[in-house]
């Protein structure tokens, strides 16, 4: 018997998603965990799978399409199968959410100056195959383009409604981008005295789930911070001695995977930091799961470096680099980006010298990484040229008390500052 096929919710945290693609097309057959669509959603593109087996009767969402979790997006069932009565009840479904939902406000004449229309909702499905999206949408509609194009375009002040896409069904790739000779947006002119309205940008599933996290985190989690002044100098020696016996295997470690190493260490050693708070209960995990905060197009992933205290130091850089690979692609999953036990952020790579994160809940500390600081210090006496860094560490007060959060500090600087400290 056909049935409809809602958009499944594909990570905890997902409350829409963009149709990337189909992998299937109207007759094609169906089987249990074959792949149905790839998705992009606040975490990553990650796959459709199917749960039924059958015939792929109908698509009702083109690609390019962004709507939220559990919506009609397909019918699956029988080869030949009359699906009419099916296509009535999602076609009922879409006009009952049109009538349920608030009428727009008018534009300002400065944002309609400056914005991009809103991308229309799909238009409720008919007998009819689905019309392939448009190319591009001069008239306000709606534009399909991947992430990297969207930057590429608001770096070089391309309307991407001006845009002819190539790509599949319309789609907008850089070489679009990097072909396009139309027209750019005026740059406002001191000499002219022109004064342009705000550009006024739709927030990504990403970009709004990352506000209401942080929101959540500042409002319901009790923030302090320690900060902490380290002799860097025998960390980067290490490092620098490391990646000397790496080279002729084509290797190399960073500074910042040696700090991830130390800093799970550290949590074998002042084990009540590497934990959460779950509404009545502490839970003291039992693995060293490190969180690494990866800047990615719209905002930020945390990738997950698995039992990281018991992992040698090329083999956490070579996680690393695949993971923060694929991150930044959206590529990964969300085993790999979720249940991490303690945090780690970096700036240093910016210049940043010392920063407060926001934790990331259910985890009870994050730690702040500022950047290396050529300073004079004094040693046995004498005055000679140092390399400092400072950490910050923002603990969860409900589970981490200030002498506890001091006693990882001390753990980790003193292993920093004695890197043999990590084979003990």
């Amino acid at each position: 018997m056909a049935k409809i096929i809602g958009l499944p919710k594909l990570s905890p945290t997902m409350e829409e998603g963009t149709l990337v693609s189909w992998a299937k097309k109207e007759g094609d057959a169906v089987d249990i965990d074959d792949l149905l669509a790839e998705v992009e959603t606040d975490k990553a593109t990650m796959e459709f799978r199917s749960f039924d087996r059958g015939v792929l009767l109908k698509i009702l969402v083109p690609e390019g399409v962004t709507l939220e979790a559990e919506v009609p997006v397909a019918i699956i069932g029988k080869a030949g199968e009359d699906i009419t009565d099916l296509l009535a009840q999602v076609e009922s479904r879409s006009a009952a959410a049109l009538e349920s939902s608030p009428a727009p406000a008018p534009a300002s004449a400065s944002a309609s100056a400056s914005a991009p229309a809103p991308a229309p909702a799909p238009a409720p499905a008919s007998a009819s195959a689905p019309a392939p999206a448009s190319a591009s949408a001069p008239n306000g509609g709606r534009v399909i383009s991947s992430p990297l194009v969207r930057r590429l375009a608001r770096e070089r002040s391309i309307d991407l409604r001006s845009v002819q896409g190539t790509g599949p069904h319309g789609r907008i790739v850089k070489r679009d981008i990097d072909s396009y000779t139309g027209p750019v947006a005026p740059v406002s002119s001191m000499l002219s005295g022109e004064r342009l309205p705000p550009r006024i940008q739709q927030a990504s599933s990403m970009r709004r789930t990352i506000a209401r996290r942080l929101t959540e985190s500042t409002q319901t989690v009790p923030h302090y911070y320690l900060t902490i002044d380290v002799d860097i100098g025998p960390l980067s020696d290490a490092r620098k001695a490391m990646n000397a016996e790496l080279e002729a295997d084509g290797k190399k470690v960073s500074l910042n995977d040696l700090i991830i190493k130390a800093a799970a260490v550290a949590l074998r050693r002042v084990p009540q930091v590497n934990a959460s708070w779950m509404g009545k209960e502490i839970h003291y995990h039992q693995v060293v799961d490190i969180s690494v905060a990866v800047a990615v197009e719209d905002g930020l992933m945390t990738p997950v470096i698995r039992d990281a205290d018991r992992k040698g130091i090329a083999q956490i850089a070579a996680e690393i680099r695949d993971l923060a690979a694929r991150a930044r692609d959206r590529r990964l999953s969300i085993e790999e980006m979720t249940n991490g036990t303690f945090s780690i952020s970096n700036l240093g790579m910016y210049g940043i010298e010392e920063f407060t994160a926001v934790i990331n809940p259910p985890e009870a500390a994050i730690l702040a990484v500022g950047t290396i600081r050529e300073e004079a210090v004094v040693r046995k006496g004498e005055v000679v040229l140092g390399r400092r860094m400072r950490f910050t560490m923002s603990c969860d007060h409900r589970v981490v008390d200030g002498a506890t959060g001091a006693q990882y500090l001390a753990a980790f600087k003193r292993i920093v500052e004695s890197p043999l400290n990590m084979l003990l």
